[in-house]
C-alpha cells in the first residue's frame, strides 16, 4: 500500500468511499452525496491539501484539509477529513494518512488542525485522543440526521 497526494482521478474512489459512509454512517451529518466531478474538481485546485491511501490501484482512504473558517484571520487553521473504506480499517492506514496530513499541512504553514466527530462515531474519537488531540468540546444535538440528534466532539491539535 503506498500514500501518495491524489489526483482528479481519483475522485471516483474517493466518492464511493464517502458516499458509502454519508449512505450508511451516522459519522458525517450530511445527507448529500458527493460529485465525482466537483471533488475532481476540488482536488485539482488544491491537490497539496489531499491524500490518498491506494492498493492494488484501488483507493482504500482519503484525507483532505480545510481552512477551518472562512476570512484571512483563520488562514493558518485547518480542519480535516479522513475516510476509509471497511476493508481497510483496522491496518494502520487512518493514523498513516493523518501524519502526511499533518505534514503537508505544516509545509503549507498551518498552525493548528481541527477535527470534528460525530458522537456516534466513538472509533473517531479515540482515534483522535491516540493521535494527541485534545478534545475541545462538545456540542450537543447540534446535527440531525436519520431522525436522530447528533453531538459534534470537536478535537484541536497544533502543528
Amino acid at each position: 500500500m503506498i500514500l501518495r497526494g491524489a489526483q482528479p482521478l481519483d475522485a471516483a474512489g474517493i466518492a464511493l468511499i464517502w458516499n458509502q459512509i454519508i449512505r450508511d454512517t451516522l459519522a458525517t451529518f450530511t445527507t448529500v452525496e458527493k460529485d465525482r466531478s466537483t471533488l475532481a474538481a476540488t482536488i485539482g485546485a488544491e491537490p497539496q491539501r489531499w491524500i490518498v491511501a491506494e492498493e492494488d490501484g484501488e483507493v482504500l482512504g482519503f484525507a483532505c484539509y480545510f481552512q477551518f473558517r472562512g476570512g484571512p484571520g483563520y488562514a493558518q487553521s485547518m480542519e480535516y477529513t479522513i475516510h476509509l473504506a471497511q476493508n481497510a480499517r483496522g491496518r494502520g492506514l487512518g493514523g498513516r494518512l493523518l501524519a502526511g496530513l499533518e505534514a503537508a499541512a505544516r509545509a503549507e504553514g498551518a498552525h493548528s488542525l481541527y477535527g470534528g466527530v460525530s458522537g456516534a462515531n466513538p472509533e473517531g474519537q479515540a482515534f483522535h485522543l491516540r493521535r494527541g488531540f485534545v478534545r475541545l468540546a462538545v456540542l450537543p444535538e447540534v446535527g440531525r440526521k436519520n431522525a436522530e440528534w447528533l453531538d459534534l466532539h470537536l478535537y484541536h491539535k497544533f502543528l
